[in-house]
């Protein structure tokens, strides 16, 4: 398999500022604007934009309450670290997958998700109501009805996950799942069961998870979860992803490539 980085569109903002806002962050996470790198001066970024001050200034505050940038008196607008960007936030998840997602990112998700699903399952398996079984034997089907490479079978995939979120009736656990869909839809498309053996596979493990649900098999349905998380994490072993170094933009003030 050819090496490549992985990019999986997403929606464009819907205002001005909000599209500067990802613009800059896609830059960032792709590695372009890198690690304490001073971002160019006010009338340098409202060229490069086309937009006005008070929309600049409003872009670079949703990046500072995202953890991507902070604004130090007489230094200017500097590039956080990565250990401090809001992984949580739906944007700077999207953003990852507008830059291009990498081996670190997938197994940092397969971590967070080793961390939650398993919780979740187990309380689904106590919680479940009759209409979460519905959802899940309808999420079964459909990835049973879908080509396992096509998105069809991708988002029959997470829509089986949501709904064990769904029923495992923690709203924390809810909202985790809600927020990271996106990255998880991606997972799920790299890592297609292609061949007719890993396809079998992923139906049996994922059926196992309904059917563990709907016994209230709290163990049986933990187990299920990981056995599916880590067969995930083995096909994008499979899967070489090699993110091409970004080109650096130039930094502030000196008009030098940081």
């Amino acid at each position: 398999m050819t090496s490549r980085i992985v990019v999986i569109p997403t929606r464009r903002a819907h205002s001005n500022h909000a599209e500067v806002a990802r613009s800059i962050g896609v830059d960032i996470i792709a590695g372009r604007y890198a690690e304490g790198t001073r971002l160019p001066g006010d009338a340098e970024m409202i060229a490069m934009f086309g937009v006005s001050r008070p929309v600049l200034r409003e872009s670079v505050k949703t990046l500072v309450a995202k953890g991507l940038l902070t604004t130090k008196a007489r230094v200017g607008t500097v590039v956080r670290e990565r250990g401090a960007w809001n992984m949580f936030d739906a944007d700077v998840l999207a953003w990852h997958l507008d830059a291009g997602i990498d081996k670190r990112f997938l197994n940092d998700l397969a971590e967070i998700r080793l961390a939650v699903e398993p919780r979740a399952a187990m309380l689904a398996a106590a919680q479940r109501s009759e209409e979460d079984l519905a959802e899940l034997r309808r999420s079964m089907e459909r990835m049973r009805h879908e080509a396992s490479d096509s998105v069809g079978f991708a988002d029959a995939d997470l829509a089986l996950h949501v709904a064990v979120a769904r029923a495992s009736g923690n709203l924390f656990m809810r909202s985790i799942g809600h927020v990271i869909e996106a990255a998880l839809r991606a997972s799920f498309l790299l890592s297609a069961p292609v061949e007719a053996e890993d396809r079998d596979t992923v139906l049996l493990w994922h059926q196992k998870i309904v059917d563990a649900i709907a016994a209230g098999d709290a163990d049986a349905a933990s187990e299920a979860m990981i056995y599916v998380i880590h067969n995930g994490m083995r096909r994008h072993e499979g899967t070489v992803i090699e993110t091409a170094p970004a080109e650096p933009l130039p930094s502030a003030d000196t008009g030098e490539q940081a």
